[in-house]
């Protein structure tokens, strides 16, 4: 067993690397034992890097820069510097990068103890990519910078800026590592949980949110039946399971008629029901449709119409499963392909209400 100094007790002394590796309990760890997630405090626009012209600046904030074995340095600069950007190369690309970096002489022999940024210019070529810094540099990357090739335009600026917060907080990164389960992030869409082996999501696009898309224009398709997703009609959904819930205003030839299926991620299940005229219909008078019952999947079904001086309703209402992420619309066509149109007007609308 081998003694080391605890923090906070009176008399007891820790050099700079004992107190770094301290430091790390109050940053998000990277999944190693005395690992820590460098970066900047999300919100803050800390060490932000923008470009006006050749001239870099780097604007003031604070970070955390990690080095395995030596714990997190924390860094307070009030100016980030300014830089000069390198000229373009005459016919290739490049990518430079601006990073901060520590100066720790007892790790890097650099005769320095400080902090500052430092511009890193990119090697010109047709797949360029960021430099890495060499040698025994502590540092923390915040910004790459495009140059096209002479000619080519204007360079711009990606603040990359890593970003931190406390253990247990909330990561604004949708390329976290998973590393325990309770862990959350949000990936610029909704807020996501690890469960220990995969993320998911969580409220609000739990149980309980309701989905609703609503036609803002009428749609005319005439000389196809090949059901298409309608483009008002489609919504985002992560798996669960889904209240379906749809009102179709449309009218079409008694010959053309209205067909009706879905598009869905890959391995939604369920059935749904259009409650409304028979595709067997030919005057306003006719009964509506009795079953028909239907599962999701490659499976259309044809309602009736009555001409195309008669708008029709029809009710759908099912239930969804979805598996996989991605995009459920109400699609549809016409029944019988024809030159007259079949229309599907404003104001039809597809609700959904995630039950599980």
């Amino acid at each position: 067993m081998v003694a080391v100094d605890p923090a906070w007790i009176n008399g007891v002394q820790l050099d700079g690397v004992e107190l770094r590796r301290v430091q790390a309990m109050a940053v998000m760890s990277d999944g190693t034992a005395l690992g820590a997630r460098g970066g900047v405090l999300p919100g803050s626009g800390g060490l932000a890097v923008s470009l006006v012209g050749s001239a870099i600046t780097v604007g003031s904030g604070s970070a955390w820069v990690h080095r395995a074995g030596q714990g997190v340095y924390g860094v307070s600069l009030n100016s980030g510097g300014s830089h000069t950007l390198n000229a373009a190369h005459a016919t290739l690309p490049r990518i430079d990068l601006v990073y901060l970096r520590v100066w720790d002489n007892s790790v890097d022999a650099s005769g320095l103890n400080q902090a500052d940024t430092v511009y890193l210019p990119g090697t010109a070529s047709s797949t360029p990519s960021a430099p890495t810094p060499a040698g025994t540099q502590i540092y923390l990357p915040l910004a790459t910078i495009s140059v096209p090739a002479s000619g080519g335009g204007s360079p711009s600026v990606n603040n990359s800026v890593a970003r931190t917060v406390a253990p247990g907080g909330i990561l604004p990164d949708p390329a976290a590592a998973g590393l325990y389960a309770g862990q959350y992030r949000d990936d610029g869409t909704g807020l996501q949980r690890y469960d220990g082996s995969a993320w998911g999501y969580v409220q609000p696009l739990g149980i309980g949110r309701v989905l609703w898309g609503r036609k803002t224009a009428n749609t005319s398709r005439a000389n196809t039946a090949t059901v298409t997703a309608d483009p008002h009609m489609a919504l985002s959904v992560v798996p669960g399971t889904y209240a379906v819930d749809a009102f179709v205003i449309y009218s079409g030839d008694d010959a053309m008629e209205l067909r009706l299926g879905w598009t869905a991620p890959a391995g939604t299940t369920g059935s749904w029901w259009p409650d409304a005229a028979s595709n067997a219909a030919n005057s306003l008078t006719y009964a509506p449709r009795w079953g028909a019952v239907t599962d999701f999947g490659p499976t259309t079904q044809p309602v009736g119409a009555v001409g195309t001086s008669n708008t029709l309703g029809c009710r759908i209402v099912g239930t969804a499963t979805v598996t996989t992420a991605g995009t459920l619309a109400l699609a549809w066509a016409q029944s019988v392909s024809g030159a007259t149109a079949t229309v599907v007007y404003a104001h039809s609308h597809l609700r959904l209400q995630r039950v599980s």
